[in-house]
């Protein structure tokens, strides 16, 4: 049987493809000392930024049809042949339930929300804090650039959009291998589906599981894009890239890793797995990307806030990969084949 299917539950809760361990109280033993003995600059000494979008930019649609603009961590602007994407939207200052506590932004998002485009689906993979900012959706609901937007989001999440603000007639939910069509301004298709990752949902410890989690295939006129969102490295990668790809742009997690909890994070170097699981290097034409993400904003694991990007270069020249990193807030156009390498971080 294949891995790819439609989620599973016991009870009112959903579970992975594969088995797999979050942790509970039992994990925070472990944790503590090393959090307590931990001498890494996990939070950037020198001030990051400021990083500034012109949003003039988006006025002008992208020469190759694919452009980006990352914000930091998973949240970003893609233009995918004629429709406009915003992915996992965290403009909060803090990934946390609370607003005086909890992982703070290394650096102010490079877009104003009221500069926002037009935009045509909202992608949120799950409702991790670090994935979906209460007061972001807040003010996004009511603005003039979101009225038209569908909201494209997995199991059982919807009902949280909606506490927020989100119309009920705009948000659309997917189960694991179901898919939706979403229409651009100038009538432009863009076919959302979803697909497993390996990880969890929760906004406390008490709903752990209780709403769906999924990675997304991106797929345009001209260009498929995979936004594997929050994963630790299965086998079910190999299956997502030969049934839904090649990818011209695979975007995966690299930074909050630690090996006790390699299950649901899967580090630069399982990034690069799962890339080559994917089919990313050979991509279309051999022109497969690979797209860091969810790294760069917030501290959410024990290593140097820099790690992530600098192991994932290394394992990149080590086994030949593409890497495409632009600098935070800087619409950047995707030309198939060619590898980006912003410096920003340094």
């Amino acid at each position: 049987m294949g891995l790819l299917t439609s989620a599973g539950r016991v009870g009112k809760k959903f579970v992975n493809m594969v088995p797999t361990g979050v942790g509970g109280f039992s994990m925070m033993f472990k944790i503590l000392p090393l959090y307590l003995s931990n001498k890494e600059e996990r939070v950037p000494k020198v001030p990051l930024g400021p990083f500034r979008t012109d949003a003039s930019l988006y006025g002008v649609a992208p020469a190759s049809g694919l452009r980006v603009t990352w914000m930091g961590h998973s949240t970003m602007v893609v233009e995918v042949d004629g429709v406009r994407v915003l992915v996992d939207p965290v403009w909060d200052e803090r990934a946390s339930p609370v607003r005086l506590a909890g992982p703070r932004r290394f650096f102010a998002a490079p877009l104003r929300l009221e500069e926002m485009p037009e935009i045509d689906v909202v992608l949120v993979s799950h409702d991790h804090y670090d994935h979906l900012g209460k007061s972001t959706v807040e003010r996004l609901s009511g603005m003039e650039s979101m009225r038209r937007a569908k909201w494209v989001t997995s199991l059982g999440v919807g009902a949280i959009l909606r506490g927020f603000g989100v119309a009920a007639g705009q948000v659309v939910e997917l189960d694991w291998t179901e898919a939706t069509t979403v229409s651009g301004r100038e009538g432009a298709e863009l076919r959302i589906t979803a697909v497993p990752a390996r990880h969890f949902s929760g906004r406390g410890l008490g709903n752990r599981y209780e709403t769906l989690w999924s990675s997304f295939v991106l797929q345009g006129a001209a260009h498929k894009v995979y936004y594997g969102a929050d994963s630790g490295y299965w086998d079910g990668f190999a299956e997502i890239g030969a049934t839904y790809g090649p990818f011209d742009l695979t975007m995966l997690e690299i930074g909050a890793f630690n090996e006790l909890w390699k299950d649901i994070h899967m580090g630069p170097d399982g990034a690069a797995d799962a890339f080559e699981a994917l089919g990313g290097p050979s991509g279309p034409g051999g022109a497969g990307l690979l797209m860091p993400i969810h790294w760069g904003l917030f501290d959410l694991a024990l290593h140097a806030w820099r790690q992530p990007i600098e192991r994932m270069l290394e394992v990149a020249e080590a086994r030949g990969l593409r890497i495409w990193s632009p600098e935070p807030g800087v619409p950047t156009e995707v030309v198939r084949g060619v590898g980006l390498r912003s410096d920003w971080w340094r």
